[in-house]
């Protein structure tokens, strides 16, 4: 069965000015017939995990600015109950702020946040800022009535497409993408952080999926990615060496690396309602790589692929004084969340690719968006197509 797809409305930030873009009904990777292993849930989504919420700001402006913002909060905008997780760096040219303490701790303790390379240091100020005005402080740094925050926040590069070095993502785009977040559908493509992204020669961005557990826990994992990652000649789509497959299209540039060159980078977010500890969750970060390779990446030297999971489940585990009553899925149970978080983590790389559209920016370089109709040939080749 093939599911429709809906995107919230979204917000892009034209010349400052904040403009509300209607629902979009853009097709996914199903909707092509891409044929994919697992159940998803209803959104097929990230936030298909229960109290997952995830919010965005868009920079789109002149022929230069294509940037923004990502916010993904573990248990919505309203509730700042730390969560257990777990990091994992598969190649650590990038940047994930605040895994230090994920790792020491055990805990995510606040949102998750991604944006481009160089806006890193004033995301990670403005979650501090907002985390001040709305009092939904840390539950791991506090100390009567006073706090210190380490906030997550991950970066891909942008600087092909976006002027990186002008510094467009602003204080305020932060506190709109938190205070936007919603549950429900997640806007795919050029939106939030993946704005100018570009993923295996072709324009990415911004992706999710999701999976149904078909055992009898009922258990959910999702799966978010800013893909930024490969070469054309590496992408690989339900086995089809897509990027092979479809001819190469002149893109303009005026300071483009090689086209063999891998410069670029993947962050992936991995949500669940297991009820997993740290070290588990550490366990399925690591999978994430797993459902990146299934789209042909093999983490270039100059890519940084850095990825976190956590858990929704346990509430008040990081309580500030005596014992917390905790539940842990057996290890021996756990294949079933291996396997889910490999295929959210491809699909949702191929979601991100199926909505992007091709954009113009920075240096008049162009960034192609995948061809749909050429993606169902290549399936159609190989007998793949659903």
């Amino acid at each position: 069965m093939r599911m429709m797809s809906w995107c919230a409305p979204s917000i892009i930030f034209l010349f400052g000015v904040a403009s509300v873009l209607p629902a979009q009904d853009k097709p996914r990777a199903r909707n092509l017939g891409v044929p994919f292993d697992g159940t998803p849930g209803p959104w097929n989504a990230i936030t298909d995990v229960r109290g997952v919420e995830v919010g965005d700001s868009t920079l789109i402006s002149g022929d230069s600015v294509r940037t923004g913002v990502t916010a993904i909060l573990p248990r919505g905008k309203r509730n700042n109950d730390a969560v257990f997780a777990g990091w994992f760096s598969q190649n650590g040219d990038g940047e994930m702020t605040g895994t230090t303490w994920v790792e020491e701790s055990g805990f995510l303790d606040g949102p998750v946040m991604i944006t481009n390379t160089h806006s890193v240091g004033v995301v990670r100020d403005a979650v501090i800022a907002w985390q001040v005005k709305t009092g939904l402080t840390p539950k791991t740094n506090t100390y009567g009535t006073s706090f210190f925050s380490l906030p997550v926040v991950a970066e891909t590069f942008d600087g092909r497409l976006n002027d990186v070095n002008g510094f467009h993502v602003k204080p305020e785009h932060v506190f709109h993408a938190l205070e936007a977040a919603q549950t429900g559908p997640v806007p795919e493509g050029n939106h939030g952080g993946g704005t100018g992204m570009r993923c295996y020669g072709f324009k990415g961005g911004t992706g999710t999926a999701s999976r149904k557990l078909d055992d009898h826990s009922g258990y959910t994992v999702g799966a978010l990615v800013q893909c930024n990652c490969g070469t054309r000649n590496q992408l690989v789509i339900a086995g089809v060496p897509v990027g092979r497959e479809i001819p190469e299209t002149s893109q303009r540039s005026a300071a483009a690396l090689p086209p063999e060159v891998e410069v670029g980078s993947i962050i992936i977010v991995v949500a669940t309602d297991a009820p997993l500890l740290p070290q588990q969750l550490k366990r399925l970060a690591r999978r994430a790589t797993m459902g990146l390779a299934r789209t042909g990446s093999t983490s270039g030297n100059s890519s940084g692929d850095i990825f976190i999971a956590f858990s929704t489940a346990n509430p008040d585990a990081a309580r500030t004084a005596g014992i917390a009553d905790l539940k842990m899925l057996s290890n021996n149970e756990m294949n079933g969340l291996f396997t889910a978080t490999v295929e959210a983590t491809e699909e949702a790389i191929i979601n991100a690719m199926v909505a992007a559209e091709t954009m113009t920016g920075a240096n008049g370089q162009t960034a192609i968006a995948l061809p749909h109709e050429g993606l169902r040939q290549a399936l159609r080749k190989y007998n793949r197509q659903q």
